[in-house]
């Protein structure tokens, strides 16, 4: 944690002394527009363009498509910008597009998702955290706190990190999982988890792997059927969820601090693009956990978009 508070210290000291400069960096990223974790992303992108004085365009699908995400990666390689911010959530659909762009020689960063791939693709550095261990971190953690038979919900199928989280959870955890799958809608999260509690109450245990489309749907559904001894976990922060640990509706969340994961790889290939520095190994932004004796701190900072 120093060495990302170092980090985060060093770019702003430098980027406080940058004069106004046009480079275009590339934002391409996997997370669907109606996913408020990654409206937080963006914001980071936006506040480090603002605070590097660079020019940085965000993109995105609309819904989770890796052919569509391949595709604009090219794009982003035929404007030969001077540094490219990418996801990687499955590796084999956006390998090719990737090795692309290092061969055309722009600078890659990748964050969020893809720690394990993105060096033998190609990236400089990657800004993020381990999902599997994240995941197996939760479940340990869950185990600890009594938990015997869980589920994991997973509401974006095909997401290489997120099914990492799933099994790294299961690890952890020791017990019996089920993974459930869902799409990206609160209702459907609601409706399954709650058919999962009502069908099998020996499940005493959730992980959601987004705050607000399934930890806080996951809270709703337990709380209507009386299983309120049922411990909910979820990955990411919203302040709905923030608000049901610190009232002990919730376990804890996982915080990978994602507006870090949009704000230091814009500003490290600034940094690059200004004076050709570029720092020597991966960023970890998490994971932390945010429990009933912290949510309340983080709460403001999370309808603000910063958590």
């Amino acid at each position: 944690m120093k060495n990302l508070l170092a980090a985060v210290a060093t770019v702003a000291v430098i980027a406080s002394a940058f004069p106004a400069f046009a480079t275009d960096i590339i934002v391409v990223a996997h997370g669907q527009a109606n996913d408020p974790f990654w409206s937080v992303v963006k914001n980071g992108v936006e506040k480090a363009a603002k605070d590097t004085g660079v020019n940085v365009e965000f993109r995105s699908p609309e819904t989770f498509d890796m052919v569509q995400m391949g595709q604009m990666i090219d794009a982003a390689v035929n404007q030969e910008p001077a540094g490219l911010v990418v996801s990687i959530p499955d590796a084999d659909a956006l390998g090719p597009a990737i090795k692309r762009a290092v061969a055309a020689g722009i600078p890659v960063i990748s964050m969020n998702s893809g720690s394990d791939v993105a060096h033998e693709l190609g990236a400089l550095l990657h800004v993020g955290q381990s999902e599997f261990d994240a995941g197996k971190a939760a479940g340990k953690k869950l185990a600890e706190m009594g938990g015997k038979k869980g589920i994991c919900v997973n509401q974006e199928v095909g997401n290489v990190s997120l099914d990492l989280r799933c099994q790294g959870f299961t690890e952890g955890f020791g017990n019996p999982v089920t993974v459930i799958p869902t799409q990206n809608d609160p209702a459907e999260v609601e409706s399954k988890v709650r058919a999962a509690l009502e069908s099998d109450t020996d499940v005493d245990t959730v992980l959601g792997l987004s705050a607000s489309l399934v930890g806080e749907p996951a809270v709703k559904a337990a709380q209507a059927i009386g299983r309120e001894n049922v411990m909910i976990a979820s990955f990411d922060l919203s302040s709905g969820f923030l608000q049901d640990v610190a009232d002990g509706k919730a376990a804890f969340a996982i915080d990978q601090q994602q507006f870090l994961q949009g704000y230091l790889p814009v500003s490290f290939l600034a940094l690059n693009a200004q004076y050709g520095l570029i720092p020597g190994g991966d960023v970890a932004s998490g994971p932390n956990l945010v429990t009933k004796d912290t949510a309340a701190k983080v709460i403001d900072l999370s309808a603000q978009g910063i958590r």
